[in-house]
């Protein structure tokens, strides 16, 4: 692994010891880069992956973080009635200027600034999700009520 990606999983581990929870980032040898191969990877089912999407404000050009299970898509136009403005789809130089992290490993933590957070009401059916962790070969587990916590993230149908 280069030392660019060990930093990003680094990153996300000292963000998740601010909390004072025992959440611990795990480096795989397979990849996590999408939900499938991450349940595949960790041996859970795709909707227990804790997607980590960036959209852009259409208006505002502000990023959106939209943490969705691995198997649902986002609604569009049910977000934009939600935060009142068009979602843009974010490119790879947003992503990165704004959370610090590549496509491929977004952690729904751990960011460069805070990023408002929408957090798919399907995931809270579960005792314990698993999202990204800065790289595509790195998580973490946890509940959904603790990604709430962690994140300040509103929950809302995303579908």
């Amino acid at each position: 692994m280069s030392s660019n990606l060990k930093k990003s999983a680094e990153k996300v581990q000292i963000a998740l010891n601010k909390f004072g929870l025992e959440l611990d980032v795990m480096e795989l040898s397979d990849s996590t880069r999408t939900a499938q191969e991450a349940a595949n990877t960790i041996g859970c089912t795709v909707s227990q992956i804790a997607k980590s999407l960036i959209f852009k404000g259409k208006t505002s050009k502000r990023p959106i973080l939209i943490i969705a299970s691995g198997t649902n898509r986002v609604n569009e136009k049910s977000i934009k009635e939600h935060i009142g403005e068009k979602l843009e789809k974010a490119n790879a130089d947003f992503v990165l200027e704004h959370t610090g992290f590549a496509i491929g490993g977004i952690p729904p933590i751990g960011h460069k600034n805070p990023i408002a957070t929408l957090i798919d009401n399907d995931l809270m059916q579960y005792e314990e999700i698993w999202a990204a962790a800065g790289t595509p070969n790195a998580v973490f587990k946890l509940t959904p009520k603790v990604l709430v916590e962690i994140t300040n993230g509103e929950v809302i149908s995303i579908k």
